[in-house]
């Protein structure tokens, strides 16, 4: 078994505690190394499933503080984590209140496996005390350099053909990626299913309707690739249409799966409204196609959520179809403009005319075809403005 990957979040965070006096809030699925990156850190770690640490954080900023160990002489500021602290109702009050009080006698990280961004409703306001980190699982950029990124587009790396393979078969998440065993991913792709379900949508939303929402992950989970229907998923979990919207809404802010909108500026005749709906994890999907388009939907969010929380620009993803039903999986977008399109191709080397077309359409500067089978080539794949297939080993290693 190979052995325990340095993450490129460990130089991230590194960074972050030496130059910001600000919290670093780590978010990201269950199970994606959160925890063990906040344990690497701190001095201090208050757990809210400790129930000594969650009886210090209900008592308040000056107890956890305490608990912490604030009170003692130090030549540096300490690091205090506080992990899955999003289960506390008031969270934010309490880290408003520690932060403004110790904030000059330690650094702090949170960590959740809910979007940290959900809260942010009402009350009192955590903004300029917090920067926000989005943790993926391994990626080939990732994979091939772990050093914090300074420019957008780094030089093509190959990789093992080992972690190529385990990528593709077992997915990016650290424990299965590491074991790389069939059984044994099989056996934790499940239990995290179950426990996102029944513990943790539990815990966040209190529904009683657990049963249905198992159904719709289901569903969900071969549907990976496809545009979201919701009126055709409420039929088949016997619900409401805007039930199953508030449904998928909790699954996407646990980190089960997003959704990718379709672009629509300077497009003619596009189709605006309707989603498409992505797992986090490809690995248990059972067509080829659709689990290599996943796992090139995967490292486009995290290049796209890297890139934007490292303050290199303002990212994001879309797709394009239009009702001629030419489509491109992905455009990705640079300060508001189209910058480059990207088709996930298992084979087929020869790019779509789609691509073409969509390039005139949005102005684009790059199009590419991203393709599983090419081999690993030292290109810059943005060097070219015109359709090109790129081998997926090239493309996704010049990625963070």
């Amino acid at each position: 078994m190979p052995g325990m990957r340095k993450r490129v979040y460990e130089s991230i965070l590194e960074e972050h505690l030496r130059e910001n006096r600000q919290m670093a809030f780590l978010s990201g699925p269950r199970q994606v190394g959160k925890t063990t990156l906040g344990r690497k850190f701190a001095g201090a770690y208050l757990g809210w499933d400790n129930q000594d640490s969650r009886d210090a954080i209900l008592a308040g900023p000056d107890r956890a503080a305490e608990r912490a160990g604030l009170g003692a002489a130090r030549t540096e500021p300490p690091v205090v984590a506080f992990d899955e602290i999003h289960r506390y109702s008031r969270w934010k009050t309490f880290l408003k209140g520690f932060f403004d009080e110790y904030e000059g006698r330690c650094r702090v990280i949170v960590t959740g496996s809910a979007r940290l961004d959900v809260y942010r409703k009402g009350g009192d306001s955590l903004m300029g005390r917090y920067f926000p980190y989005r943790v993926h699982p391994f990626s080939v950029g990732e994979i091939a350099r772990q050093e914090v990124p300074r420019e957008v587009v780094q030089p093509s790396v190959p990789i093992p053909d080992g972690d190529w393979e385990a990528l593709k078969e077992h997915g990016g998440f650290p424990e299965p990626f590491t074991r790389r065993d069939a059984a044994f991913s099989r056996r934790w792709r499940r239990l995290r299913a179950a426990q996102l379900v029944r513990e943790d949508v539990r815990d966040l939303t209190r529904t009683a309707e657990l049963d249905q929402m198992e159904v719709l992950a289901r569903l969900l989970a071969g549907r990976s690739g496809t545009p979201l229907v919701h009126s055709s998923l409420a039929r088949e979990v016997r619900a409401a249409e805007n039930t199953v919207k508030a449904w998928i809404a909790t699954l996407k802010v646990l980190y089960y799966g997003f959704t990718v909108r379709p672009w629509y500026r300077n497009v003619e005749n596009s189709l605006r409204k309707t989603p498409k709906w992505y797992l986090r994890d490809w690995s248990g999907i059972a067509d080829t196609g659709a689990r290599f388009e996943t796992m090139v939907a995967c490292h486009l969010l995290k290049a796209v959520e890297g890139w934007t929380d490292l303050g290199l620009g303002e990212f994001e993803l879309f797709y394009l179809r239009d009702k001629q039903k030419r489509e491109v999986d992905f455009l990705v977008a640079r300060d508001g403009e189209p910058w480059f399109l990207a088709e996930a191709k298992t084979s087929d080397a020869v790019p779509t005319k789609a691509l073409s077309h969509f390039q005139r359409a949005t102005g684009a500067p790059h199009a590419f075809q991203v393709v599983a089978e090419l081999p690993w080539q030292p290109l810059d794949c943005f060097a070219w403005h015109t359709p090109v297939a790129v081998p997926a080993r090239t493309f996704l290693s010049q990625l963070p």
